[in-house]
């Protein structure tokens, strides 16, 4: 697959381990005849060690050889969380501090949650690109403020904070983006 090709969440073979682009920034040719530069952002799956890459855009990089498998998240304890696939039943189980970022936003009842399995072994989950969750505390919205777009602290079911509009208020489903952690919308 070529450099120009790559967007986040695509899973590639970089030095034969399975890399996960989390990041890309595109640097373009400063005089003629130079190549535009994509500088990519991974991580290691079997090490969690971040690794940039630097390519130009005609070189590329392959595809990682796994599984996706549909799971749902059953529960975490101080040390792991675990996952069962939809499919077949398997359970998985991964190092609590491997998601905790994902942890921020699962739920019980979370649909289109991916396991990724590489030779065999469950290596990290692949969340939705938007989730849904209940705001369980923020501060009272204040009338006569809403002539701007101000923001407010809410903290969700899930202990995330995310910077919210004025007018919503405990108890309302709210759309979080999973990749940056932003409000997006109602639910």
């Amino acid at each position: 697959m070529l450099a120009k090709e790559l967007k986040p969440g695509f899973v590639v073979n970089y030095s034969d381990a399975p890399h996960m682009i989390e990041s890309v920034t595109v640097q373009s040719p400063s005089a003629r005849g130079s190549a535009t530069l994509y500088k990519f952002r991974a991580r290691n799956l079997l090490t969690k060690q971040k690794t940039d890459i630097t390519l130009k855009g005609t070189d590329g990089l392959d595809e990682a050889d796994f599984l996706r498998r549909e799971v749902t998240f059953m529960y975490a304890d101080n040390d792991e969380a675990h996952f069962l696939d939809s499919g077949d039943y398997n359970q998985y189980t991964l190092a609590r501090p491997d998601v905790a970022n994902e942890l921020q936003y699962i739920t019980e009842d979370l649909q289109g949650m991916l396991a990724m399995i590489y030779n065999g072994q469950c290596v990290g989950v692949q969340l939705p690109t938007a989730v849904d969750l209940k705001i369980t505390q923020c501060d009272p919205a204040v009338k006569g403020n809403s002539a701007t777009a101000r923001t407010k602290p809410a903290t969700l079911e899930t202990g995330l904070l995310v910077y919210v509009p004025e007018y919503l208020k405990e108890g309302e489903m709210i759309r979080v983006d999973t990749r940056s952690g932003e409000f997006l919308a109602r639910a």
